[in-house]
């Protein structure tokens, strides 16, 4: 008889895929579907993404880890994970892309995190059932009204109203060390990453299989990877104000190597900053002794506010807001261009 094998959030933790998976028996009919949330935090998120990829006959739904990676939203996690996957990151975008919102079988219906109970499947939003914040606060706003008449009202969760028929098996919560089983729904995520379970419930039959993760994944890599991803930063194209927030916001890293990585990008901007002084006084040089060529200049702008005597180094920070631009006037003013326009005057 074919199965269907629904696995919970696995973040990574692929070891213990593989070691679920030969619990429950998997052969090759058998059909294979990941709740979402395969990357990030665990320990092997390129593999276990390798693995589903590979698999037939697997299905994957949309996590709201995976949409993260897909909008550009990298926090820490995916951070991790882009440099694990170096040049293959771009495949596991476009895989990503891929990825249907729910799924559903004869015996139950598969989504990420949630779905509004009183709405068919086809017209549920993508962002409550994959979990973003949006459709998180969506859900609280929705589901809090239900209990305004309490002075102390509790915290209503979406399966406190389901009625529907058909079981319903999602994650993105964490459960604790047993599935949540409430009015037909089936809550798997047990924590895996953290160094909880990982499960999955087997159909028809509804049996739940779990296997213990020996060690929290996340704390690990949370302390493995910092300096791995602050080198990965292309810190020449970012605002000096953001670098600025990075390095304030990892400051309180115990690492000392991070200690002296931050400590180097730090002195380095206060270095570019002290060559904007030097830059305007070569600009305002040059306005003096190009006055009738400014506009053969690349950085005429400059030149005609130097000209007009309104060059501040405020100016030039506003407009000189990554290093790259800095460099790049730098390099500009420096350059046996110009001084091939010197010798023409």
């Amino acid at each position: 008889m074919k199965r269907t094998i629904v696995v919970g959030d696995i973040h990574g933790c692929y070891h213990e895929l593989l070691t679920l998976l030969e619990k429950t028996g998997l052969r090759d009919e058998d059909l294979l579907i990941s709740v979402g949330d395969l990357v990030d935090r665990g320990n092997k998120s390129r593999e276990v993404w390798k693995y589903f990829m590979d698999r037939p006959n697997t299905i994957t739904l949309m996590g709201n880890h995976e949409r993260k990676h897909l909008q550009g939203v990298l926090n820490y996690a995916q951070e991790i994970v882009k440099v694990q996957m170096g040049n293959e990151y771009p495949q596991f975008l476009a895989w990503a892309m891929t990825l249907p919102y729910y799924y559903e079988t004869d015996e139950a219906i598969i989504v990420h995190a949630a779905m509004e109970h009183d709405l068919p499947l086809h017209e549920q939003r993508q962002d409550i059932l994959s979990g973003t914040t949006s459709g998180e606060r969506h859900l609280e706003k929705k589901y809090s009204n239900q209990h305004t008449e309490l002075e102390n009202p509790v915290k209503a969760h979406w399966t406190d109203h389901y009625t529907g028929k058909k079981p319903v098996i999602y994650g993105h919560s964490v459960s604790g060390d047993l599935p949540r089983i409430v009015n037909n729904t089936y809550g798997i995520d047990t924590g895996a990453c953290h160094g909880g379970y990982l499960t999955a419930i087997e159909l028809p039959g509804f049996i739940i299989h779990q296997v213990k993760v020996t060690q929290d994944h996340w704390k690990a890599q949370i302390a493995e990877w910092q300096l791995p991803v602050l080198k990965s930063k292309d810190w020449d194209n970012m605002e000096i104000s953001a670098i600025h927030k990075e390095i304030a916001g990892r400051a309180y890293k115990a690492s000392p190597a991070v200690q002296e990585f931050l400590h180097e990008k730090k002195s380095y901007l206060a270095l570019l900053d002290l060559s904007l002084t030097q830059m305007k006084a070569q600009l305002d040089l040059f306005a003096i002794t190009h006055k009738d060529h400014l506009h053969e200049f690349p950085f005429k702008t400059f030149l005609y506010k130097s000209r007009s005597g309104t060059l501040t180094l405020a100016d030039l920070r506003k407009s000189l807001h990554t290093p790259a631009r800095i460099k790049q006037l730098q390099h500009l003013l420096s350059d046996s261009i110009l001084i091939g326009h010197s010798h023409r005057q």
